[in-house]
């Protein structure tokens, strides 16, 4: 199949090229590093499959486009597919395949670095050795040992960080509506009010969907010990950034990590140092000592990446071969 792959780094390049010469190349890559846009879309001309991201926008107007020029497939190299509109690829009778599994421990142990990063500033340590200063005023963290971690949603991601976490010694409450039996062993399963009102670190590992957008607002960060941390390596619409800003203000939330963030689509994936960036919120966010950003990096392992790239091989040979997808998203109207 001919395939136009958008948003493409050097990275997708070379996993792409390498799942592809490893089944002899059956396909044919054409690489755009732009974001899949309606105004993007006439890119995809003479070829029957597009590849896109997280940040990629497959909403209505771009399918439209896309169907027009005769594109019959959409497979995304992530696992999320929040940005592509289901119903209108349906009826446009064009089908959407994903990365359902990738290595799950990319993710999870990013997530730990974030909690080790911000409890032991290691951030502001490096910076500080860097610069010739060895004092140690306010750099103090805590023992994780005996702290409560809080795991809302505990899939394959969850239930990892929840077992690494476990290691350390910690108190484990989970919220999931299906709670994991691997995990519930170590864990115990709660409801939201009360993981909320009692974890130390709270850690995000939900897809987000129409019913979950701003989990974390004004109302439940208001529910939450003071001081408590937060991690979000999920989805960024899960959190309403300008009330955890505040939350950081009035001192409710003492530390932030986040690799995800609700406005990223602007931002991540590019090197903008040489600009000035006009999302006020996103800076002042930055700016806390406190806040510790990472740009949707979590997924980045070699494993993550050739797992992602053999899915989506995998994925164009069964829909031109005709075969049963296994990885395929459709549109559910009782959703």
């Amino acid at each position: 199949m001919k395939v136009a792959v958008f948003s493409a780094k050097s990275y997708d390049r070379q996993f792409l090229d390498a799942a592809n010469v490893a089944q002899h190349q059956p396909h044919s890559f054409s690489y755009y590093d732009v974001l899949l846009t309606p105004q993007t879309a006439s890119l995809a001309q003479g070829n029957e499959a597009v590849c896109v991201f997280v940040n990629d926008d497959v909403g209505a107007a771009t399918l439209q486009q896309l169907a027009a020029l005769g594109v019959r497939l959409v497979t995304l190299r992530c696992n999320g597919f929040n940005n592509v509109d289901l119903r209108a690829a349906a009826d446009l009778g064009i089908t959407v395949t994903r990365v359902s599994n990738y290595s799950p421990y990319s993710v999870a142990e990013h997530t730990v670095g974030l909690i080790l990063m911000l409890n032991r500033k290691l951030h502001r340590a490096y910076n500080r050795v860097r610069d010739d200063n060895f004092a140690l005023d306010g750099l103090m963290g805590f023992d994780l040992h005996g702290c409560t971690v809080g795991i809302i949603g505990t899939g394959k991601i969850g239930r990892i960080v929840g077992q690494i976490m476990a290691g350390f010694g910690c108190r484990l409450y989970c919220y999931d509506p299906y709670p994991n039996e691997a995990l519930a062993a170590i864990a115990t399963y709660t409801s939201l009010d009360t993981l909320l009102s009692e974890a130390d670190i709270i850690t995000l590992h939900c897809p987000l969907t129409d019913t979950n957008q701003h989990l974390i607002n004004h109302d439940t960060i208001a529910q939450m010990k003071r001081g408590v941390m937060l991690i979000n390596t999920s989805r960024g619409k899960l959190v309403d950034t300008k009330a955890v800003i505040e939350g950081i203000k009035s001192g409710q939330i003492g530390y932030v990590g986040i690799d995800v963030y609700e406005e990223e689509d602007s931002l991540f994936f590019q090197d903008l140092s040489d600009t000035i960036i006009q999302d006020d919120t996103f800076q002042l966010l930055q700016s806390f000592p406190n806040v510790v950003i990472t740009a949707h990096q979590a997924f980045f392992t070699r494993n993550a990446l050739e797992d992602i790239a053999a899915t989506t091989l995998e994925n164009l040979s069964h829909f031109e071969q005709r075969l049963p997808l296994t990885h395929e998203v459709t549109y559910n109207p009782d959703l």
